[in-house]
């Protein structure tokens, strides 16, 4: 799991994106098209086309490192917006990775007796 401090925020990039690029075309993409810096420490989440890989981009204050996880059967849930950037929590970031509903996860019920 990527260590998510307390003051960074976590982004989605809405839409898709070339799942050729790197860490430097990621990182213009965040400072000309969504006009923000990548790196002041925030996670840029980007999803290629067919829905099964995402990227992430994270400056740590030290380097730029980019993540990808492709899931070997369905897709990452996705905002339906065209242009822009979304903010999620962090624990959503976990939903997401695990391929779980970011949007509304399903939490079981407690039991309420022991036996």
């Amino acid at each position: 799991m990527i260590p998510v401090s307390g003051g960074a925020r976590v982004w989605i990039a809405t839409g898709r994106t070339d799942m050729r690029k790197g860490m430097g075309s990621l990182a213009l993409q965040i400072q000309h098209g969504f006009g923000r810096d990548p790196h002041a420490g925030d996670l840029y989440i980007f999803r290629g086309r067919k829905g099964d890989l995402l990227k992430i981009l994270w400056h740590d204050g030290i380097g730029m490192s980019l993540y990808a996880k492709r899931l070997e059967r369905g897709r990452f849930i996705w905002p339906s917006a065209v242009d822009g950037v979304v903010a999620i929590s962090a624990a959503q970031l976990g939903y997401m990775l695990e391929a779980i509903d970011w949007r509304n996860p399903q939490h079981t019920t407690r039991p309420q007796l022991a036996g």
